[in-house]
């Protein structure tokens, strides 16, 4: 079976743009494949911008409402808020180049994400969360085998209106958050949320028969390096030298390769072999 990867490197994870078959419907709205990554506490992650700011880690919560996104996020998206705390955002987007329309958000520091932030559970500080208010607009696909998940659009479709959200609906439960930060600076607990910026190379390829490029994004670092449609990946050298033959081994040679990193590339064009300078880029 024929399969393809779009190429961008996040903390181990494949970054990826659209999702194509191979024989697309033209009236079937196109699938977007979003980037994620599991959490320590494996909540599913995605990078999202708001109003063009960011990137913003949020969790697809499927029991969630709504969208929310915290007080400070909303201060630095410039996202202003009506009389019941809810923001309409100018633009949201999900990283892989997912645009969600007329999104909007509750503005709110929920005490489930202030306690794993301030004992530093997830491994990486939590923004937010996605729930139904954007999640109902998609066909989603998960698969944790895959490196993104499939978000298509439903046409026609919508939602059922939320049930009116309004003041301090947490029933006291908002003291938790607080109280747990307490707790880990008493307990001598640091969160540590440092992340390897994500190292973007910007190539589609097709592992059918050895590690095929099939697209080269414009202005990719991909293509300033002179990665050509038909080359075949045979190697790629970071600190040392790993022969590639699938998708997997080309992920993990480039695992712990962040933005800047240079790496050396030999590839198969037609009967020649061909050395390659990429020099990783920086994604959403």
């Amino acid at each position: 079976m024929r399969r393809r990867f779009p190429l961008a490197l996040a903390c181990g994870l494949l970054a990826a743009g659209p999702a194509w078959a191979d024989d697309p419907d033209p009236d079937k709205p196109a699938a977007v494949g979003v980037p994620y990554k599991l959490t320590e506490t494996k909540h599913v992650l995605v990078r999202t911008k708001i109003n063009g700011k960011g990137p913003f880690n949020l969790i697809l919560d499927t029991g969630a409402p709504a969208v929310f996104i915290t007080k400070a996020v909303a201060k630095k998206a410039g996202a202003g808020t009506d009389e019941k705390g809810w923001a309409n955002f100018d633009t949201f987007e999900l990283e892989g180049g997912l645009k969600v329309p007329e999104a909007r958000g509750r503005v709110e520091d929920l005490f489930q994400l202030q306690g794993m932030n301030g004992m530093g559970l997830a491994g990486v500080e939590l923004h937010g969360v996605i729930g139904y208010n954007v999640l109902a607009k998609y066909r989603i696909t998960y698969d944790f085998t895959a490196d993104t998940i499939g978000f298509e659009p439903i046409p026609d479709f919508d939602p059922p209106k939320l049930v009116p959200i309004g003041g301090k609906g947490q029933g006291g439960l908002e003291m938790i958050g607080p109280l747990m930060k307490t707790m880990a600076a008493l307990m001598g607990i640091k969160p540590n949320f440092n992340a390897v910026p994500r190292g973007f190379v910007g190539v589609e390829v097709d592992d059918a028969d050895g590690v095929v490029v099939k697209k080269v994004l414009p202005g990719s670092p991909a293509e300033k390096a002179g990665f050509k449609v038909g080359d075949k990946i045979e190697a790629v050298k970071v600190t040392a030298t790993r022969d590639v033959d699938n998708v997997r081994d080309l992920t993990r040679a480039l695992a712990k390769a962040g933005v800047g990193a240079k790496l050396t590339v030999t590839v198969a064009r037609g009967d020649a072999t061909k050395t390659l300078t990429l020099e990783l880029g920086k994604g959403l």
